[in-house]
């Protein structure tokens, strides 16, 4: 379960940012569905992220996908390999280090988990942990410029090892590679609970969607179930293995080599079954269609997330999703979001974080004012990041529960829109 996750220095973002996903105590909208409870702590099922272009939504996903890359890929770099260190680039000078940190439930515990880096090496990384909201941290371990401090008490597996870790590791890739309980648990949480999807293009995801429908396992049928209700035009999703072929365009000389590498692999293939009719109405038959090839670019998008969308209800996990109403229908928007925000859909309280620009969502029957987000640029290019609730509004009040949330944010009153200039 995600609590919070902040960013500092990283591409558009300068200033120290934070997203929030514990719920405010002083709303008492959506109660019952958009809210959870876990660990004591009162958490969102979903949140949006709005915002004009190039205001720095995606750049927030993006930081999420770097954090989690920089955790899952630190114990593979050599010692003079680079970091992915991307600062924000229009302040003279500036060579400050990249800042990531998140808060996090697994199990019994509330984890917090952040670092400081630059292009060399990790400039300082931290880690504690606490049972419940208002017990007291306790430190596990915090790494400086002057070294590692390891708390003997609470992070035994650290003890001997300060020593030890390459200027350009982190800390707790190495405690996890030697055996480390609790940085398993730490790192295992980025493994398998939190799951980025950046960019609108993202191959891997087909992949997954693809293994997922091809198991015929339970949760299959019930994406199938997803598509069926939403009425696509196709009644079933068919898998079927073939021997990769061989693309006319390949040089000659690449011939070989593509066949040797694809030798005894083969691919996993969609089909999509539609019904034929004769002329009075009447279903005759059926016919089996390419999916990425007959089915539009919306639909095929579609089915790249079902199987991230119903993983991650299954297991309880977080999902980032940037651009989630890109080529989708907002009524469809609107029901994945409805999966997240119902119980009964959503029993495993998974929590889905997503950047839009579809307005019809602003409404107080599908998220409450602290599930409503925004990013803008302020005059230096800097992104600032609040909520609905943070807004204060010229009179010194806050947004009400009943004011028409579209049209105030398309009237300019919540900032974050793009503004045109006139010829």
């Amino acid at each position: 379960m995600l609590l919070e996750f902040t960013v500092e220095n990283y591409r558009s973002f300068y200033g120290k940012k934070t997203l929030v996903l514990e719920a405010d105590k002083a709303l008492k909208e959506c109660t019952e569905t958009n809210l959870f409870d876990c660990n004591k702590h009162t958490l969102l099922r979903s949140l949006a992220l709005y915002g004009a272009n190039s205001s720095g939504k995606s750049n927030l996903v993006s930081a999420m996908h770097t954090m989690v890359s920089c955790v899952l890929l630190s114990v593979k770099l050599n010692d003079n390999d680079e970091l992915e260190y991307d600062p924000f680039l229009l302040l003279k000078d500036n060579h400050h280090p990249t800042m990531f940190e998140i808060i996090f439930l697994k199990g019994a515990y509330c984890y917090r988990y952040g670092f400081r880096y630059n292009l060399e090496r990790i400039v300082e990384e931290w880690l504690f942990r606490k049972t419940t909201p208002r017990s007291k941290e306790q430190m596990m371990f915090v790494r400086n410029e002057e070294g590692i401090c390891v708390d003997e008490n609470n992070f035994q597996e650290g003890v001997g090892y300060e020593e030890k870790t390459n200027d350009n590791r982190l800390f707790l890739s190495l405690c996890q590679q030697l055996g480390g309980e609790i940085s398993r648990q730490v790192i295992s949480w980025f493994q398998s609970d939190f799951n980025v999807i950046s960019g609108l293009n993202n191959q891997q995801y087909r992949v997954y969607s693809k293994l997922f429908f091809h198991k015929k396992e339970s949760l299959s049928a019930d994406a199938l179930n997803f598509f069926q209700k939403l009425r696509l035009g196709f009644n079933n999703i068919l898998t079927h293995e073939e021997e990769p072929n061989v693309p006319q365009d390949l040089p000659l000389e690449l011939r070989a080599l593509f066949q040797r590498e694809t030798q005894g692999k083969k691919s996993i293939e969609l089909d999509s079954i539609h019904n034929v009719y004769s002329d009075k109405g009447k279903v005759v038959g059926t016919i089996n269609f390419s999916f990425e090839d007959r089915e539009s670019s919306g639909t095929n998008k579609l089915f790249d997330l079902s199987g991230p969308i119903f993983e991650t209800l299954y297991s309880g996990a977080v999902l980032v999703i940037d651009e989630l109403d890109a080529k989708m229908h907002p009524l469809i928007s609107q029901y994945i979001i409805e999966l997240f925000n119902n119980p009964e859909t959503n029993p495993n309280n998974a929590q889905l974080v997503f950047t839009t620009h579809d307005t019809h969502l602003l409404s107080q029957k599908i998220l409450r004012r602290d599930q409503i987000w925004f990013t803008e640029k302020d005059s230096k290019e800097q992104t600032d990041l609040y909520s609905l609730m943070d807004i204060v509004l010229p009179d010194g009040t806050k947004p009400r529960n009943d004011a028409n949330y579209e049209r105030n944010y398309i009237a300019g009153r919540y900032g974050a829109i793009p503004y045109i200039l006139n010829d």
